[in-house]
Order: structure tokens, then sequence, then C-alpha cells
């Protein structure tokens, strides 16, 4: 009988703890959570360029905008393939 009580005791443990799993907090709009939103930025041309982007001037907006052009470019598989 004790066993019986224990074993109806840990299902009962058991099936609370999934359901308050199953919970969801309520969402608002424009919340700020620590963490999640960007208190300051700069431009991306502002920045250095990463490895595996082309080589632009830093603090260029023209230079990083053709960068992002050719890269574009050899993106796009008529020109790769020699078409229009």
């Amino acid at each position: 009988m004790k066993t019986r009580n224990l074993a109806c005791l840990a299902a009962a443990v058991v099936l609370a703890l999934g359901l308050a799993g199953c919970g969801e907090r309520p969402q608002v709009i424009g919340e700020k959570n620590a963490g999640t939103t960007v208190t300051r930025d700069t431009r991306p041309w502002q920045g250095d360029p990463l490895t595996f982007q082309a080589p632009y001037t830093r603090g260029d907006k023209a230079s990083w905008e053709n960068s992002l052009k050719l890269r574009q470019q050899g993106q796009n598989e008529y020109v790769r393939i020699g078409g229009q």
C-alpha cells in the first residue's frame, strides 16, 4: 500500500512538472529585455572588412557598396556561366 501511494505521488509530481513546462509567458510588443536590444551600432562601411568579404576602404560608403556589387555578381549564375 505504501509503495502504491509513493508511486501515485511520483506520478503526480511528474505530471505537474510536465504541465508546468507547457506554459507560455505573455509576449508584449516593445518589451525590452536585457541583452535583446542593440543600444548602439555602427554603419556597415565603418567597420573592418571580414575575412570572407571583398576588401573595401573603411569609412567609405561607395567602396563598401562596390564590394557588395562585386559579391553579388560573383553569386549571379548567368555571369558565372558566361551568359548575358
